[in-house]
């Protein structure tokens, strides 16, 4: 007999259909379907498929008694209420380890694309204008990378910045024990410091607007911020006038607040490059995430123990 699941997080079709060959699936990706579901099956679902920025509330998990599993295709799961499904006896499940390689690539991309400046210089080049016209743009290698959040993101990224020998700092709530780089004990330090600040934090209160006006005044007028971890990390309005005051050189983010619809205050400002949450997605970060998720159910079903638990 298949396993009831609730799907919350957008899937697309292929990836539905292996799932519906597998579970008895229910899809419901808007809040009205998912407000549906939930108080008309929510007595029968067994396990959930979400994504940290989907999150699951305690209302629901309330709404449903049979529930026993809560799985994240990613490793973020700062919406779900983990102290009410633990209260519960109910697991929570991430996806850690699927996609730490692609975010890392993503980050250093954006921190190479600000830098160089690739978004003025594609739109230059497109309109004819040559190189001799063009201020240049700055150098990579050797610049002080700053990492908000040295978690296995963060790690990854200072592996591909210290082939570009970038000296590293990080911020974290606390340092981290046999780390070779260079702690800092406020984020506005860190700012301060590095030439380029990147933002591997996961969301929820805890980082919230944690990069605000005075640490992009820290940051200064020759630094850059990229941000991969979270979009509200960054306070979008202060970001949007630090850009268009100068009071940073520039910013590349995979994410921000009004995801899905971009960020209206950040559109008309060419010192900013934008990417739609791609950061973590390649082929095989995805076919790892999925791997992950079922390898959770069936060692939680099985009673061995789901692989990834919070």
């Amino acid at each position: 007999m298949k396993i009831p699941l609730l799907v919350l997080c957008p899937l697309g079709a292929p990836a539905l259909a292996v799932l519906s060959q597998r579970y008895d699936l229910t899809f419901a990706p808007t809040p009205e379907e998912r407000q549906a579901a939930i108080n008309g099956q929510g007595d029968r679902f067994r396990a959930v498929l979400t994504i940290g920025t989907v999150g699951l509330t305690a209302a629901e998990i309330a709404s449903m008694p049979a529930l026993e599993l809560v799985c994240c295709l990613g490793v973020g799961h700062e919406g779900i209420d983990v102290a009410a499904a633990k209260a519960r006896g109910i697991v929570v499940a991430i996806g850690r380890g699927a996609n730490d390689e692609c975010v890392a690539d993503h980050a250093m991309g954006l921190v190479i694309a600000c830098l160089r400046n690739f978004r003025k210089l594609d739109r230059l080049c497109r309109d004819g204008v040559w190189r001799t016209e063009i201020a240049l743009p700055l150098h990579v290698s050797g610049g002080r990378l700053g990492i908000l959040g040295m978690g296995a993101i963060g790690e990854k990224l200072a592996d591909r910045a210290a082939v570009f020998r970038m000296p590293i700092g990080y911020h974290n709530r606390r340092p981290k024990p046999g780390s070779p780089h260079e702690y800092f004990d406020s984020l506005a330090a860190l700012a301060d410091w590095c030439d380029v600040l990147v933002c591997a934090a996961p969301g929820g209160a805890a980082t919230h607007h944690l990069v605000n006006a005075t640490v992009l005044e820290a940051l200064g007028p020759e630094g850059f911020l990229v941000n991969i971890g979270r979009g509200s990390i960054v306070d979008t309005q202060a970001l949007a006038a630090a850009l268009a005051a100068g009071t940073i050189a520039g910013a590349g983010l995979d994410v921000y607040e009004s995801e899905p619809e971009p960020p209206r205050e950040l559109l008309d400002l060419d010192n900013v490059i934008l990417t739609p949450h791609m950061a973590g997605w390649s082929p095989e970060a995805v076919a790892k995430q999925y791997e992950i998720f079922h390898a959770n159910m069936e060692g939680h079903f099985s009673g061995s123990g789901a692989v990834t638990p919070v």
